[in-house]
């Protein structure tokens, strides 16, 4: 079903599965051509969608797996789980507290991270930038983990979590190319500023790939980590932009709906 891609190494597949990734980000942000505002009901639950996907692919297609790969090896199966969920969330949290970012919908002076001068426009980027990283990274280390050659590994996986990936990237392009809009840029800058905070996806994505295609041993480890920094994003950005304000039954349904098209995905393909 795969063969097109089994013929590359594991970080081509990464970055093939990484370049499919940003390119719905792409997509997202392109949205900005053909309206100037996406209704607020459709926008929350789009970030409901995008927090169930990511929730369901943290434990279906990395802590699972991590799960079983250390049974494999031979290790205790809660400390790669545990120990690297948990550098996970603190990578987000050093990240959260250092580099300056605005989370979506809040005003300039609640910005976080050491104070800045920069423009509302780049802290926002910067701020899905930094959670896009941890989805390109783990599509990197699924992929990778595909070389190590271990039975709950599988190509099928991987591609599973890509696609996964995929389809909560292109409400994340929306919500960051459309603010933009409203707040007085053209629209080809504020694709341009939605589509770049996908850029850091395929970079990521080949680092998870070499890390774990070159370092055996941290592999259940480097899932775990890509596992809580994904959770580290939702419970800091995704829900509580979900939420905010009324209809918040839709932004639960569109969690519950991402969260079972990412599992259908996970177990149908994996």
């Amino acid at each position: 079903m795969f063969g097109f891609l089994e013929q590359f190494s594991p970080i081509i597949q990464a970055l093939f599965g990484t370049l499919f990734t940003w390119g719905l980000t792409a997509s997202g942000a392109a949205v900005v051509f053909f309206t100037k505002s996406v209704n607020r009901k459709v926008l929350i639950s789009m970030l409901g969608f995008a927090a169930g996907v990511m929730i369901a692919a943290s434990y279906w297609s990395l802590l699972a797996p991590a799960i079983e790969m250390s049974l494999e090896i031979g290790i205790p199966a809660w400390l790669p789980a545990v120990t690297g969920f948990l550098l996970g969330g603190a990578f987000l949290y050093g990240a959260d507290k250092l580099i300056p970012h605005l989370h979506l919908g809040l005003p300039i002076k609640e910005a976080e991270g050491i104070k800045t001068s920069w423009q509302r426009s780049i802290l926002l980027v910067i701020a899905i930038t930094m959670h896009n990283f941890p989805e390109g990274l783990a599509v990197g280390v699924a992929f990778g983990a595909v070389a190590a050659g271990l039975p709950s590994a599988e190509l099928a996986g991987a591609v599973a979590l890509a696609i996964g990936i995929g389809l909560q990237n292109f409400p994340e392009g929306i919500a960051v190319s459309m603010p933009l809009r409203g707040e007085g840029l053209s629209r080809s800058r504020s694709f341009f500023y939605g589509q770049l905070s996908g850029v850091v996806e395929p970079i990521a994505g080949v680092i998870g790939a070499s890390a774990v295609f070159l370092m055996r041993p941290i592999l259940p480890y480097a899932l775990s980590f890509a596992a809580g920094a994904m959770i580290y994003v939702v419970i800091e950005e995704l829900i509580p932009e979900a939420q905010r304000g009324e209809n918040t039954d839709i932004a639960t349904l569109g969690a519950m709906l991402g969260f079972s098209i990412m599992m259908f995905l996970d177990v149908a393909l994996g």
